[in-house]
């Protein structure tokens, strides 16, 4: 191969698309949680407002390119054929991590895992460099370039305190001088509001757009001959100042005389302002490294010099990023965010943590949840012994939320007001700004996301019934985030080692490598997003007519119906076979249809509340049907934890005329829930729920046979207890299993003929 890194440049370009396509994937959540949560523009409109913020970025982002070439290392210790590993070391890792946090529906900090990567491929090489030429390890400092990396490591952790805690303050005297009831405030108060909002999304506005681009050191006539950047420096106060009077000025036209709504205008400037700061800041964590590789192939090949004599200080030095490489970069990340459905997974956590009402919660609670939760009520029982109770009661008052109406269901509600929407965006844009005025590249995502859990603690989001789920969903994220960081300096140095040694041949390998994985992910994500969006649809009841809830509950029974047999079959199949993997699924199954169910109790008050007046009635038919429901899962996730056990411990096999009977019982409830299946699936021809009926005598005459079976077995060559134990339990069990399928049809279809 004549010139291989012509080939490692281009392998890079197309990883960069790659990273672009993950990148966006993950990092909508920065801009796009406030406006979605907040519902007051269609996603289409809060589309367009992000398109154009990304595409302002993007081409203004030039300045932030530095990072890659010299933010962790010193490039002047390193030759061409060592940088290009690290860069090629630092993409592969990149575009892995990002696609499988993706998979998983956790946002987590492109920042972090850039700087990581380089950070862990970077040490990794300069190490194999040392050992190389017989120094010692603590010249290591010499290759990495300790004050800048370490400044910026401290700076992405300080932001998860920092975010946290201002968002929750703002957020807190917010609603306490503006209430629920913030529109029905004075106009000057929500002017003030709009005013202070306003200028500061416009002053983080002028940060990072106007202060990136090459405009900004144009020298003005207007500015006395000074440019933007040096004008904005010198007259920070004035800038801001002035700007506040202005917005304000404008803000209180807005509310008074165009009627507009103030906090909408808000919201759609603050989303036009963080996707502004996602493409400016974190497209060096995406492009950065690919326009270094680029820049420094063709500063090699002008130089004639071999590649591993070619050093690299040229990247120590100031060089201008091709603006049509952001432009382009700008596009692809627009088509993302329109197109990427593992980008709405992302929002859905933020949103879901951050949810006034009760929602369905993702995460489990753990010790440390439950812990924290519990400190802090014993700490806010303290304050009210020390602080009158009045001022608890004035404050309280503030915090009323206005009640769903009966008429709105909880999926079609805001996750949050206007608000608390705004003070997301204003306390990320200028945590963000700030940041940049100080040259440090923070991470976005650490930053939105933290300030959105801040706001919600404060708001009192995190109620009782929800505030151990929401906590563990957060200390999850942030585990995340170190695993992140941990990940991406381990395995970006194993790659940059793989490379080191095998050389250009090594670089295919590995590329095949990530991609079955990206491959298998996407393929993993298609198929469990297209089940659980045909799960939810037949699992949600909606509907506040008796008739509508009739219709729904039959879909809900003939899920659960198939589900039921699905595991049932796996079963027969592990105990046939004795093998775990098939019980291992079915236990899996089982514990999601349990799952699955207890959703459905735990909406049960909405389910009331939804109901019209007339239809009240079908409260009570719902909450048998939920009870049978509830023991026929019950019933499944016995047997399968009996199955389960028996095999992982090494029991005895069942023997084959056991696993004959097994098969013949399978076979007639085969025949039962396949008919209930049916006869839900189509409801308006109740004579099927009769023919289902006429079935139970002959189930349980087979299931008794073979209990009697086992017992003269038992009573005369049967030696193995454990086998015993196991059948009747299973016999018996299944008898329930099939008792309930049955109690779940008559109460269907006593309903159903009486309509």
């Amino acid at each position: 191969m004549e010139n291989p890194y012509l080939y490692i440049v281009i392998l890079l370009s197309i990883l960069a698309v790659g990273d672009l396509i993950v990148g966006v994937s993950n990092d909508a959540v920065n801009f796009l949680n406030s406006a979605i949560g907040s519902k007051v523009f269609s996603f289409r409109n809060i589309m367009i407002f992000a398109s154009v913020g990304i595409m302002f970025g993007a081409v203004s982002s030039s300045g932030m390119m530095e990072v890659a070439r010299k933010g962790i290392f010193n490039p002047s210790e390193f030759y061409f054929d060592e940088i290009i590993f690290i860069f090629m070391a630092v993409m592969m890792t990149d575009i892995l991590l990002l696609d499988f946090f993706n998979t998983l529906g956790l946002p987590t900090s492109t920042t972090v895992s850039i700087v990581f990567e380089l950070l862990g491929a970077a040490v990794v090489m300069a190490v194999l460099k040392i050992i190389e030429s017989n120094q010692l390890l603590s010249d290591l400092g010499n290759y990495i370039n300790t004050e800048k990396a370490t400044q910026i490591i401290l700076g992405i952790l300080l932001s998860v305190f920092i975010a946290f805690t201002i968002g929750a303050i703002i957020q807190w005297i917010s609603r306490i001088i503006f209430s629920f009831e913030f529109e029905k405030k004075s106009i000057w108060l929500n002017g003030l509001f709009g005013g202070i909002a306003l200028a500061a999304i416009f002053n983080f506005i002028l940060i990072k757009g106007i202060k990136g681009t090459p405009y900004s050191n144009m020298e003005l006539e207007l500015l006395s001959g000074q440019t933007i950047n040096s004008f904005i420096e010198n007259n920070i106060l004035t800038v801001q100042l002035f700007s506040f009077i202005f917005w304000y000025l404008c803000s209180y036209l807005m509310i008074s005389l165009l009627k507009w709504d103030i906090y909408k205008v808000i919201i759609g400037v603050g989303t036009f302002a963080l996707a502004l700061a996602f493409a400016g800041n974190d497209l060096v964590n995406f492009i950065g490294v690919p326009i270094a590789a680029f820049q420094s192939y063709e500063a090699w090949v002008s130089s004639g010099v071999g590649a591993e004599s070619f050093n690299m200080t040229l990247l120590s030095e100031r060089v201008p990023t091709p603006t049509i490489f952001l432009f382009i970069s700008g596009m692809i990340m627009i088509l993302t965010l329109w197109f990427s459905s593992k980008a709405k997974k992302v929002v859905k956590t933020s949103l879901d943590l951050s949810n006034q009402y009760d929602t369905k919660e993702r995460f489990e609670p753990n010790f440390l949840s439950r812990g924290l939760v519990r400190f802090f009520i014993y700490i806010n029982a303290q304050i009210k012994k020390v602080i009158p109770e009045r001022y608890f009661l004035t404050i309280d008052n503030s915090f009323k939320r206005i009640p769903i109406s009966k008429n709105q269901s909880i999926s079609n509600s805001p996750e949050f007001d206007k608000l608390r929407a705004s003070i997301n965006l204003i306390v990320a844009a200028v945590l963000i700004s700030l940041a940049t005025s100080l040259k440090l590249p923070l991470s976005t995502t650490y930053v939105t996301f933290m300030v959105t859990m801040g706001t919600s603690l404060a708001d009192r989001a995190w109620s009782s019934d929800s505030a151990v789920y929401r906590v563990s969903g957060v200390l999850n994220v942030i585990a995340g985030w170190f695993l992140t960081a941990v990940s991406a300096f381990t395995v970006g140095g194993i790659i940059v080692y793989l490379l080191y040694i095998g050389g250009v041949q090594v670089v295919a390998i590995i590329m095949f490598i990530i991609l079955l994985i990206i491959g298998k992910n996407y393929l993993s994500h298609k198929k469990q997003n297209k089940e659980a969006i045909k799960e939810e649809q037949a699992l949600i009841i909606e509907s506040n007519s008796y008739q509508g809830v009739i219709d729904e509950t039959g879909a809900t029974i003939e899920v659960v119906l198939k589900k039921s047999f699905k595991i049932y079959q796996l079963l027969i199949s592990g105990l046939s076979k004795n093998e775990i993997q098939d019980l291992e699924k079915a236990k899996k199954n089982a514990k999601k249809l349990s799952k699955q169910i207890d959703v459905l109790k735990d909406d049960l008050f909405y389910f009331i509340r939804n109901l019209e007046e007339s239809s009240v009635s079908a409260s009570t038919f719902y909450i048998e049907l939920l009870s049978y429901i509830h023991d026929l899962s019950e019933d499944v996730s016995y047997l399968t934890k009996i199955s389960h056990n028996h095999v992982n411990n090494n029991h005895r096999k069942l023997a084959f005329t056991q696993i004959k009977e097994l098969m013949l019982i399978e076979d007639t409830i085969k025949t039962i829930f396949k008919e209930g299946t049916e006869a839900f699936s189509s409801t308006k021809d109740i004579s099927e729920f009769e023919d289902v009926l006429l079935e139970k005598n002959n189930a349980f005459n087979v299931i008794e046979s073979k209990i009697n079976t086992q017992i003269e077995r038992t009573r005369g060559d049967e030696s193995s207890a454990k086998n015993t134990t196991l059948y009747f339990n299973f016999l018996i069990r299944t008898k329930d299993m099939i008792t309930h399928k049955f109690e779940l049809v008559e109460k269907y279809y006593g309903v159903v003929s009486k309509l």
